[in-house]
């Protein structure tokens, strides 16, 4: 059978959903040895470039857009699959939903489907909400996770970590710890993450400074200067922050602009300390160092 022909009974599987994905992870445990302790959570979308559909029950609506297109409708696929890549469990949901939104019904799904155990839920961190890791924490037995945290709160911990000497967990990572009010944080660094997003970093000071050098080079109003100013914001966004600009109008009949700028050494410092570090948090609190991210190391 060739492939559209099992593209277009898809819809007629959906009555068998949970038994096909019952009878796929027992294969999977037979056949390969597949562990579903570690469960990655993420969300995505696809668009479609139509009109917005007339009838009230469609899931496709105008969302956040992952894709960069808010002019289109769309739909959020929401999937967890192990970190080897096997699919335990996903649904299709309307484009409008809110990530925050999901995370608690798929943890139901899965303990409904697969029974209740100790598992570990790896995710962004604009899923889960308050509410919802604090459940997590109180379940019994606990539902663990690693969620990521906004590196603004790097502030409130920053004095506690740089005290902290780096603790090596496998080849080019490292970790620092800090337990805080029943929650470990773990701020991690990885030594490739760190060349890689030092030299993404240059690479966009390099392309805006030569961009700004072809627009002192020109005459140009004050209006079309500050367009192609923002122009060169957009198309080099990381690199912008690291300057400071002044804009001065030039006194004449055409009214001329000039600008000036130069490298924000402290923004440049900050920028260099956090390239390649994340911090995040979890409640796998209660052992050492390595046992704790020993159950991520697949996930890494």
């Amino acid at each position: 059978m060739e492939k559209n022909a099992l593209y277009r009974v898809h819809d007629r599987l959906l009555a068998h959903k949970r038994a096909l994905f019952d009878h796929l992870s027992a294969r999977w445990k037979d056949l390969f040895g597949a562990k579903f302790e570690v469960l990655l959570y993420d969300l995505t979308s696809t668009d479609f470039e139509i009109d917005p559909p007339e009838e009230e029950g469609s899931k496709r609506r105008f969302g956040y857009s992952r894709d960069k297109r808010p002019d289109c409708v769309q739909v959020v696929i929401a999937l967890i699959v192990t970190p080897e890549g096997f699919p335990l469990a996903y649904e299709v949901l309307p484009g409008n939903t809110s990530d925050k939104t999901t995370l608690r019904d798929f943890l139901c799904k899965i303990e409904t489907q697969y029974g209740r155990a100790e598992r570990i839920w790896i995710m962004d961190r604009g899923i889960p909400t308050e509410d919802v890791l604090s459940e997590m924490r109180a379940s019994d037995p606990p539902v663990y996770y690693l969620v990521g945290t906004p590196k603004a709160r790097l502030k409130k911990y920053e004095t506690d970590l740089l005290r902290q000497p780096w603790k090596n967990v496998r080849d080019g990572a490292d970790v620092k710890l800090h337990a805080d009010e029943g929650e470990l944080y773990v701020f991690a660094q990885s030594r490739d993450r760190v060349a890689k997003e030092r030299s993404m970093r240059l690479r966009q000071l390099r392309g805006l400074l030569r961009r700004l050098k072809e627009l002192r080079a020109m005459k140009l109003s004050a209006k079309d200067l500050l367009l192609k100013l923002g122009e060169a914001r957009e198309c080099f966004r990381a690199a912008w922050r690291l300057l400071d600009f002044g804009v001065a109008v030039l006194r004449g009949k055409k009214r001329t602009a000039t600008f000036s700028f130069r490298l924000n050494r402290e923004k440049l410092r900050n920028a260099r300390r956090r390239e390649g570090r994340y911090l995040l948090r979890t409640n796998l609190c209660h052992q050492g160092p390595g046992q704790t991210l020993e159950p991520l190391h697949p996930a890494h």
